[in-house]
């Protein structure tokens, strides 16, 4: 396979489930998308597998004044990971660091009333769990959803993704986290460089596809 873009997410997602079909047709997985942009991927992916699909919302603490430098993350389920190299370095009070994160806080609950609605959130203990997004710079946004799962102790967590850097995919294996990546890249740029089509997923598209896949569910017959 040459190391050009993918079309779109969806090519993406097809070609990531190929290398997922030993979860195929288990009861016991759930395959967890980080929206907006891993939502399309992890789409394919659990049709793939005729898994469920959910959602693990993280928001970026921006470091005030340089909003796209993230000093942190946090998740669903109330984790908060901070890039301590980066606190200390700027020298940012905990006070400041509160005022992000009470803020990311709000906009986190309402994606997840919005992606979810009325559905309950999945089960994670004792279920492997497939993380998905389209693809990996830095790693700091998927360490924090992956410290989150963690805390739900989950039997086994995958980390799977389209495309990222060679050296960040190594780094977290070395952490001990099962990584499955189609295209693991260096030199490697940003995440949109890697695909044809990298148009901004939209919370409606969101929203569109999580229904899709909880009604192809409940139409399909239990295994």
């Amino acid at each position: 396979m040459t190391a050009g873009p993918f079309r779109d997410r969806t090519e993406a997602g097809r070609l990531l489930a190929g290398k997922l079909k030993p979860y195929a047709n288990r009861p016991d997985v759930v395959v967890l998308a980080l929206p907006r942009g891993g939502v399309p991927v992890g789409f394919e992916i659990a049709k793939a597998l005729h898994a469920a699909l959910d959602v693990m919302v993280v928001r970026k603490l921006g470091t005030p004044g340089q909003e796209e430098l993230a000093m942190g993350a946090i998740t669903s389920g109330g984790v908060r990971v901070l890039n301590r190299s980066i606190v200390d370095a700027l020298g940012i009070a905990e006070s400041v660091i509160e005022s992000v994160a009470a803020r990311e806080q709000q906009e986190l609950e309402q994606r997840e009333r919005l992606y979810r609605g009325a559905r309950t959130a999945p089960e994670i203990r004792d279920r492997v769990v497939i993380l998905v997004d389209d693809g990996i710079a830095t790693g700091a946004t998927m360490r924090a959803a992956i410290a989150a799962l963690r805390q739900q102790h989950p039997a086994r967590l995958v980390v799977a993704v389209p495309v990222a850097p060679r050296s960040t995919v190594r780094e977290l294996q070395a952490e001990g986290e099962e990584v499955v990546c189609v295209r693991a890249l260096e030199p490697f740029g940003a995440i949109g460089a890697w695909y044809e089509n990298f148009a901004q997923v939209s919370n409606e598209e969101v929203c569109e596809l999580l229904e899709q896949a909880a009604s192809d569910r409940s139409a399909t017959p239990t295994r």
